[in-house]
Formats: structure tokens, sequence, C-alpha cells
């Protein structure tokens, strides 16, 4: 009795239709173009650097030059050693701390009104705060500088840290998110006994992460870079902020390219380093809201 051995077909490998290669050819022409403009903004970050290691008779010399012939650190250390680099950090990451976490609790709770209770002139004040926006701070800085000298706190933290508190933004992106939250969640906590503030607190701000994330972000780069109000309303040099103090370095030695450079970069390197830390959470929270920076 002969045995025959069970035959298998085999089956033609599965081809891309054209679909499929349009597909594939799209994404990798998007990620060369994303890969080309990446490469295309790190060119200012990389040519900062280049003048801020170069001696200073260096950096007018034409035609210009990417490699320096005898790199040297002197225009970070003139920067330091000219200023107080130390204090003005402190003083930066103390404001730019207390301005984010205030303007989170407080865009946060006006959003939650706005978007859980309905009362009279309910969305012509959500309309008016909004208007907040196109108002620009160089309108406001007389009459906030008026008011601030009146009652003593220029030349103070509570100076820096007040004006920049109300975000209209901020408020828009929390009730924009708190809009698209179940109500069945607030109706179940009600019906439980759980108080509006418990409500908004154990509830919607846990449900709140990614837009907490864009606006806590959003708002620490934007006060640790500020440099128009804190340089108009600070005037001691103990109190001065990053910017301000670097702006003021930069006055007492004139113009002098390698020093400007390497003031730039140790005023951005602190960001910097946040953004590596949490680059995770960033990404998150620009993607969970949708917003634009």
């Amino acid at each position: 009795m002969a045995v025959t051995a069970p035959t298998t077909s085999v089956r033609p490998a599965p081809s891309l239709d054209r679909g499929d290669w349009r597909t594939t050819l799209f994404n990798r022409v998007a990620v060369g173009v994303l890969i080309a403009l990446a490469l295309l903004w790190l060119v200012p970050l990389a040519w900062a650097v280049d003048t801020a290691i170069k001696p200073e008779a260096e950096t007018t010399v034409v035609p210009l030059t990417w490699v320096p012939k005898a790199p040297t650190l002197d225009a970070f250390r003139q920067v330091i050693n000219a200023g107080d680099l130390l204090h003005w950090y402190v003083n930066s990451a103390v404001t730019a701390i207390l301005i984010t976490a205030t303007t989170v609790l407080v865009a946060s709770m006006a959003a939650f009104a706005l978007s859980r209770r309905s009362f009279r002139g309910h969305n012509l004040l959500f309309w008016f705060i909004l208007a907040g926006i196109m108002v620009p701070i160089q309108a406001l800085i007389v009459p906030l500088f008026r008011e601030f000298n009146s009652v003593g706190l220029v030349n103070t933290y509570w100076a820096v840290i007040l004006p920049q508190i109300p975000t209209p933004i901020a408020v828009f992106v929390f009730k924009q998110f708190f809009d698209g939250i179940p109500h069945e969640l607030e109706d179940a906590a009600v019906v439980d006994g759980a108080s509006r503030f418990r409500i908004y607190w154990r509830i919607w701000m846990p449900l709140s992460r990614p837009a907490i994330s864009a606006v806590a972000i959003f708002t620490f780069v934007w006060a640790w870079n500020f440099f128009l109000w804190p340089f108009i309303v600070l005037t001691g040099t103990r109190v001065m902020t990053i910017p301000v103090g670097l702006a003021t370095v930069q006055s007492a030695y004139g113009i002098h390219y390698a020093q400007i450079m390497a003031s730039a970069i140790l005023g951005g390197l602190p960001l910097l380093v946040v953004f590596l830390l949490f680059q995770r959470r960033i990404v998150e929270g620009i993607a969970g809201t949708g917003l634009k920076y």
C-alpha cells in the first residue's frame, strides 16, 4: 500500500494594491518633510551654541564660519560673573510655579462654573472672558503699574505674579474639556450627596489631566520667558527674574554677540530640561486638548 505525502499549496504573497502604495509613499514623504523641518528648526539653536563658544573677535569675522578656531567658554563665565544668576533662577522658578499653580486653580474653577452651572448672563460672561484674549498686555502696563505702585507692591514677587494669573485662554481650554465630560457622572455624585466643590475636586480635576498638563506647561513657559512687565516692575537686582537679569547684564557689556548667545542659552536651558523630563506629559496634553502653541 503506497503512502502519499500530503500536498501543501503555496499561496502567493499578498501584493500591495495601489491604495497601500499611496499610503506608504505619503508616510515616507511626510517623515522626510518632518525630518527636514526639524533640522531647519535646529539651525538657529546650533548657531547660537556655535556663537556662544567662539571668542568675541571671531563672532564678527566675515565670512562667517561654523567651526570655531579656538572654542572657549569665556562668554558663559563673563555672563555668570557679571550677574546674580542663581538668585535669578530661583526668582523665575518661584514666580513661574506660583503663577502656574494659581492659574490652573482659578481657570479650572471658573470653567467648571461656566460649564456646569446655569445662571443669568452665563454666555455673556463667557464671551466677556474670551474678549480678554484680544487685549494686549502693552495696553495695560500703565494702569497696572500705577495700581501696584499705589499699594506698594512694586519690586516684589506679587507684582509679577498677580497680573499673570487671569488667563482667558486657560478658561477656554478647561471649559471646552469640561463640556465633554458626561453629565451622568455629576448626577451620580449629587445623588450620593457630594457637594459642588467635591465634584469639581474629586471627579472633574482627575479626569482633566490632559487639560491640566497643557495649561500648566504653556503657562509655565510663558511665565518663565515673560520679559516686558517684570522688566518694568522689578528694579532690585535680588528680585529680578532670569530674562530681566540677563537683559541688565547684556546692557552692561554692550553688543557682544558671544555673551548675548550665552545669555539666551542660560535662560532657556531650564525649559529644555523641563521638556526632556515631561515630554510625554507635554505630548499627551497637546493631543488631549487640541491646543496649538
